[in-house]
Formats: C-alpha cells, sequence, structure tokens
C-alpha cells in the first residue's frame, strides 16, 4: 500500500516537472517567432505590427538581353530576399516551381527555355548563382543581374 501511494506521488511530480517543461519550451519558442514574424510583417506594405521596421537595403540589378545590351536599376528595399523586392518592383515575373521561382520574364523581356531555347540565369557580384533569386538574401551594396542564356 505504501509503495501504491509513493508510485501516485512520484506519478504527479513527474507530470507537474513535464507540465512546466512544455509550457517554459512553448513559451521560448513563441518568442522566437514572434521575433521572426514581425520582421516578416514589416515587409509588406501597409502593416503596422507596432515592432521596429526592417531597414531598407540598396543593391545594384541589371538585366543583359540576348543582344547583349544592359539596362541597370537601383533598387531599395525592405523586402528579406532579391526576389521578393524584384517582383514587389515588378522587375521580373514567374511560376512557382518544386525548387523555386522559375523567372521567365525580367524588365518585360520573356526567356522560356520551353519555347525557345533561352532562360534567365541570375548572378550574384558577376558570378552565377548558387541560389535562386526568392532565397538569396539581399546583401546591402551587391550586384544581382539576370542574363537571357541558350
Amino acid at each position: 500500500m505504501n509503495m501504491t501511494k509513493f508510485q501516485k506521488i512520484l506519478s504527479f511530480v513527474l507530470c507537474i516537472v513535464l507540465i512546466a517543461a512544455v509550457a517554459l519550451f512553448t513559451f521560448g519558442c513563441n518568442e522566437q517567432s514572434n521575433d521572426n514574424g514581425g520582421s516578416e510583417q514589416n515587409t509588406t506594405a501597409g502593416t503596422d505590427s507596432g515592432t521596429e521596421a526592417t531597414p531598407k537595403k540598396t543593391f545594384t540589378f541589371i538585366v543583359v538581353d540576348a543582344e547583349g545590351n544592359e539596362t541597370t536599376f537601383t533598387v531599395s528595399s525592405d523586402k528579406k530576399t532579391v526576389g521578393d523586392a524584384l517582383l514587389a518592383e515588378g522587375l521580373i515575373e514567374g511560376e512557382n516551381e518544386t525548387y523555386g521561382l522559375y523567372v521567365k520574364k525580367v524588365n518585360g523581356i520573356t526567356a522560356d527555355y520551353d519555347v525557345d531555347g533561352t532562360y534567365w540565369a541570375f548572378y550574384i557580384n558577376g558570378e552565377y548563382a548558387m541560389t535562386g533569386v526568392d532565397s538569396t538574401d539581399i546583401e546591402e551594396g551587391a550586384t544581382y543581374s539576370f542574363k537571357v542564356e541558350k
């Protein structure tokens, strides 16, 4: 009988400890997601979450068409990724695919591999990018470009 009573007390204490651990873990996760969520909300026009605004970053964007003609833009944005900033400015259009945004139109110029064997290649500081435009975080002062390639 004493053993059963001891087991009940022990079970009760363990339950309280587990509840406290889960509550602390949940509280910690909510604090972290609120910090990230606030930053993302501030990138959307018209959203006021009451937290400090995401600072604007400025970068150079170069478009090189099939004939080699270059058009240069200076973009300032509070968006997190280059893709989000260029979409917001109306400089790129595309389709969401398995591996991210497949850019088919840049500055009004279409390049579609399925149609004519050309595509828009994404470059970061003059080097072929190893990440997609929609997963590349904006780096202040960087140069991003799209070039038509076959």
